[in-house]
């Protein structure tokens, strides 16, 4: 099994300043938007024993499960904090296929 990633230094860089802007410009409403942007950047770049990946997230997706995990972790006083890196690991496997 090969695996290969074709992405470059500047696309990624590229990719970051507008994962940043968007955060920024929406006070971080956007984040879902941005995270979304980002994998499918990542996914078109990664080819896996000669399959193409695609991520099929959509921010309106993700917007509410972050809404969920925000309120989730207000509420637990941030111990919740701790599974929202996993769970947004989760949702992104999950939305993450061969072509």
């Amino acid at each position: 099994m090969q695996s290969k990633f074709s992405g470059g230094l500047l696309g990624l860089i590229g990719v970051n300043i507008v994962f940043i802007l968007i955060s920024v410009f929406t006070l971080g409403i956007g984040i879902p938007w941005a995270v979304c942007f980002k994998e499918d950047w990542v996914a078109t770049h990664t080819t896996i024993d000669g399959k193409q990946l695609k991520f099929d997230g959509k921010g309106i997706q993700l917007f509410g499960n972050y809404i969920k995990w925000f309120l989730l972790t207000i509420i637990t006083i941030g111990i919740y904090g701790f599974w929202v890196s996993i769970k947004m690991k989760q949702w992104i496997t999950y939305h993450t296929h061969f072509v």
